[in-house]
Formats: C-alpha cells, structure tokens, sequence
C-alpha cells in the first residue's frame, strides 16, 4: 500500500481491479481539490461512469449530474453535465500533465469546471497550461491503465467508491 502523507489530500477510488490512490496537490490548485474533497464526502463520485476513455491519452469522469450509474443512467448523457455547486476558475500552474496526472475537463472556457476530471495514461504536455493539474496517481494506475476504453464505452467503467483518506 502506499504511504500516505498527508491523509486529507490524499483520495482513494475504488476501481473494478482494486484502490487507485491519488495525492492531491492544495497549493497548486487548492479550489480544485477542494471541490473534489466537497464531492467525495457527499458521496457523489460514487458509481459514477467513466464516458469518456481514450487509448493513449485519458479517462474521463465525474460527471455526478448525468453519469451514476446506479440512478437514472443515460449514457447518451453521460459527460454533460456537473454539480449544482456552480464552476470552479481555472488553476493553471507550471505541473506537467504527466502520466497518471489529475487534470480538470472543461468546456472551451478556461473557468468551466466542475465535477469532471480525467487521469493521463501518459504525458500529454500538449495540455500544459490549458488545463489544471490538481492531482497525481501514487498508486494503483495498473487500475485506471484496465479501465474500458470508448467514447463511450459500450460497457462503461464505473468509479465504485471514492473517499477522502482521512475519513476511512
């Protein structure tokens, strides 16, 4: 298992194949990983689909208005919505997105997200500086790596449980 430093940054999702844990990064986009924080102790991330997954590059997720799918799924609608917390302002910073790297989905407006996040399967430095980094795999990413791909999948994946370290 890997070491935990610091517990109340540190999420732990719960995949198909077992724990991906993420170290989360506050002083580089503390709005950031507080929504994440916010939404995983409501329970929102839980069974929420991965719609959007992309062999070589990423898997989308956290669509909490459209993509549980334990509750009204629609996967037609999966990845178009958010939360009813309302945007979060972009966090750009020099943190590369590199493999295993959380970065904020959004739509063409920098400020526009919410929920939605995706894990790089590889360095995408392609999207240095347009997108906020505010997290980082430290264990687990053979779990997102066996994630099914499809945009969206037939099948989709789905985030079983996610949790802040400190509360388990």
């Amino acid at each position: 298992m890997a070491e935990i430093k610091d517990p109340e940054n540190t999420i732990l999702m719960e995949l198909k194949g077992g724990t991906v844990t993420i170290q989360l990064l506050p002083d580089v986009a503390p709005k950031h990983v507080a929504r994440m924080k916010e939404l995983a102790r409501a329970g929102k991330y839980d069974n929420v689909a991965f719609h959007r997954v992309i062999d070589g590059f990423m898997a989308q997720t956290g669509d909490v208005e459209h993509g549980n799918m334990e509750n009204d799924f629609n996967l037609r609608m999966a990845g178009t919505g958010g939360s009813d917390l309302g945007n979060v302002p972009a966090e750009f910073s020099k943190v590369p997105h590199a493999r295993g790297s959380l970065g904020a989905a959004r739509s063409a407006n920098p400020d526009s997200a919410n929920s939605q996040f995706f894990i790089n399967f590889k360095d995408n430095d392609f999207l240095n500086g347009q997108y906020t980094v505010y997290g980082q795999v430290i264990e687990g990413m053979e779990h997102v790596d066996a994630i099914t791909r499809g945009e969206p999948p037939a099948q989709p994946d789905r985030m079983i449980s996610v949790k802040v370290a400190a509360d388990v």
